[in-house]
């Protein structure tokens, strides 16, 4: 499936990628695998324990009243919220591997600047730069 072409960027100068070496890109994927794996084994964690808490909240819900019910359901809620984000962590990661095999990793998906390595060593999944995280988060 072929992309359209990103009118934000149209009528930039491509900027000039530098190239990695073979041993800097093998140790950014061996950081962003092992977070991945980090991820998923937490968001496995984190299902056994919805489960587990699911399964205790149906064998004493005897004599609940509407208060019980809705702490219960606000809990369960929150629950698969933090699962929910986990999950999305995760995939952020795995998009950040591909765009590392794709040699797109570490260049603003935006406007094709460099992202800072100190926004990389704090948030590895970063695709965008700086400015134009800055100018999205105004939106």
């Amino acid at each position: 499936m072929a992309k359209q072409a990103d009118t934000r960027t149209a009528g930039r100068k491509p900027v000039a990628k530098a190239t990695r070496s073979a041993a800097e890109t093998e140790k950014i994927r061996a950081a962003l695998a092992a977070r991945r794996d980090e991820l998923s084994a937490e968001y496995d964690q984190t299902l056994s324990e919805i489960t587990e808490l699911q399964r205790d909240r149906l064998t004493d819900s005897a004599g609940d009243d509407q208060a019980d019910t809705g702490t219960k359901t606000f809990e369960r809620e929150q629950e698969i919220s933090l699962a929910n984000s986990i999950k999305e962590r995760i995939t952020q990661v795995e998009r950040a591997l591909e765009r590392l095999d794709e040699g797109g990793y570490g260049w603003c998906e935006r406007c094709g600047n460099p992202i800072p390595v100190e926004r990389l060593a704090a948030f590895p999944s970063a695709t965008l730069c700086v400015t134009c995280k800055q100018l999205e988060e105004r939106r």
